[in-house]
């Protein structure tokens, strides 16, 4: 296995529709997929309602959520080596410093917002297909 592939979500169905993608390409190409999401803030803060607490933290959400995202994506696509990671900053440099980092050699995101007034403000699929390091695929998730 010397390929990786980054795929990046958010939490909602169109990212999970990518994830399969980039799963079932992974499993052909015998490489590594690295589930990714980002969280904009480093906030941790701690909840104590009466005896019980709790401790919320922005970059553990994001892992859980990439986690999260990585055994469903391992339950619907059997044989995909699959990990999960969750970076702090704008989805599409996270992605895009995930792949430089992991010397990956495909990007693989989906399509929402790259249409209608998306278009014009941008997309996380736009800004990595501008800036990435290796090549990007995006998935028509918006059906």
């Amino acid at each position: 296995m010397s390929e990786t592939i980054i795929v990046g979500v958010d939490g909602s169905e169109t990212a999970q529709r990518a994830a399969r993608r980039a799963a079932s390409l992974a499993v052909k190409l015998d490489a590594e997929l690295v589930v990714v999401t980002a969280h904009a803030s480093d906030n941790t803060e701690v909840v104590s309602i009466g005896s019980d607490t709790w401790i919320l933290d922005d970059a553990e959400q994001a892992r859980k959520l990439a986690q999260r995202v990585a055994n469903d994506v391992k339950s619907a696509v059997p044989g995909v080596n699959i990990t999960a990671a969750a970076g702090h900053g704008k989805p599409g440099d996270v992605l895009i410093s995930e792949a430089e980092g992991r010397n990956a050699s495909l990007i693989v995101v989906g399509n929402v917002g790259m249409k209608g007034l998306g278009r014009v403000l941008g997309s996380v699929a736009s800004s990595v297909a501008h800036s990435a390091p290796c090549d990007v695929l995006v998935v028509k998730t918006d059906k």
